[in-house]
């Protein structure tokens, strides 16, 4: 395994200052100045410093990891700041990977932080991921979970400490070392694309992503200590409502595509395509109106005017109850998931404008009112979204 250090005479010294600062660590036996030494040696790579990357790096900074790699290409926004904890206030609009860069230095001058400002790739994966002893996985896709998997197991398996979140409940494993599972021999496929909501659609508890980010940390450490038992052959399941903690047993699976005994993926892939995303389609233009999918799309200061004209239009917001009670421009709720039973509440003579919070599922439930014999269906582009943006600025953002 590429964190067992056969050679403790090569390992780097500690300087006084380090010593006082990892003291509490030297007490421990199964540390001691020997596993400081291999903390301060080792190199890890945090993809992401979002939810899961936030505790996760600044755990693994302060426990004296030598180099810590940061992958992230997004911004600072206000959303974020519910449970990413590395960011602040000060920082919405800064590029996360510099935000979080300042605070690990802060937090650990001995640390060396290299910084990849890009989006994970794979094109650039391998490349990236050569230079360190562990992978620590905080993304929040099927399409980046994949790469990093096959990634990690293509260079020669590298650990993969593997974590994800959704609503209340998350998982951590270690994936991709030489005789445990990879995480395609636990999900040989990825969910069909929009099944599981992301976090921006479906909410997290701000808490939960600290909690698996931290167990994420904890495996990290016992990987390059050699100590405990890795999350190796076990998945462990989180429910914090419940607080419970279940553990499932994990085999490596011989036909796995990627490290089975026969492996038929040896070179990255589009995971995109595989995990069935389609790029997003460019909307046309019919007579100077962008169309997608044959719905018409109008912005919200087209539909602002068209309002204030009084012209006979009905909105219709197809968003939950409780995103109702955030914000809302007074539309009748009828949610997407009940839309095929409640669709005859609506007047198919009437034209109708339907609204989500960004515009993704109100694109689909014009399709649907489309498909069912609605003739005069638009979808607001950006949803309540865009209407706070560009309209009225009293309507909270979520």
């Amino acid at each position: 395994m590429a964190t067992t250090l056969e050679n403790p005479a090569t390992l780097p010294a500690l300087s006084n200052n380090e010593i006082a600062r990892y003291s509490r660590h030297l007490l421990l036996p199964e540390v001691g100045m020997e596993g400081q030494q291999k903390l301060k040696a080792a190199k890890v790579l945090c993809v992401g410093t979002g939810g899961l990357g936030a505790p996760l790096a600044y755990y693994l900074a302060a426990a004296g990891i030598g180099t810590l790699g940061l992958v992230d290409f997004d911004v600072v926004d206000e959303s974020n700041l519910q449970r990413q904890i590395i960011h602040s206030t000060a920082d919405v609009g800064r590029p996360k990977i510099d935000s979080a860069a300042d605070k690990l230095q802060a937090l650990n001058p001995h640390l060396k932080i290299v910084k990849h400002e890009t989006m994970l790739t794979s094109e650039n994966a391998l490349e990236i991921i050569k230079d360190y002893d562990i992978v620590a996985d905080g993304t929040d896709n099927f399409p980046t979970r994949y790469l990093v998997n096959d990634a990690c197991v293509l260079s020669g398996n590298k650990p993969n400490a593997y974590a994800s979140i959704f609503r209340f409940e998350g998982q951590a494993s270690v994936f991709a070392t030489e005789d445990g599972p990879c995480y395609r021999c636990l999900y040989p496929e990825p969910p069909p694309p929009g099944l599981v909501p992301s976090c921006a659609e479906g909410g997290v508890l701000g808490i939960l992503p600290g909690l698996l980010g931290v167990i994420q940390a904890t495996e990290v450490i016992k990987l390059i200590l050699g100590k405990g038992e890795p999350l190796i052959g076990r998945l462990l399941l989180v429910d914090s409502l419940g607080m419970r903690f279940r553990e499932l047993k994990l085999r490596k699976n011989p036909d796995c595509p990627v490290c089975g005994t026969h492996p038929t993926v040896t070179k990255l892939i589009d995971y995109q395509q595989f995990c069935g995303i389609a790029p997003e389609p460019k909307a046309a233009q019919v007579n100077g109106t962008p169309v997608q999918n044959g719905i018409p799309q109008i912005t919200a200061v087209e539909l602002k005017k068209r309002l204030d004209n009084k012209d006979d239009i009905f909105v219709l917001d197809v968003r939950e109850p409780h995103e109702y009670q955030i914000a809302n421009l007074g539309a009748k709720l009828i949610p997407l998931g009940d839309l095929p039973a409640r669709a005859g509440e609506l007047d198919k003579d009437r034209e109708i404008i339907v609204h989500c919070k960004s515009g993704g599922r109100s694109q689909k439930a014009a399709e649907l009112l489309a498909q069912n014999g609605f003739k005069k269906v638009w979808n607001l582009a950006g949803g309540i979204t865009g209407w706070s943006n560009d309209v009225d600025p009293k309507v909270p953002k979520y």
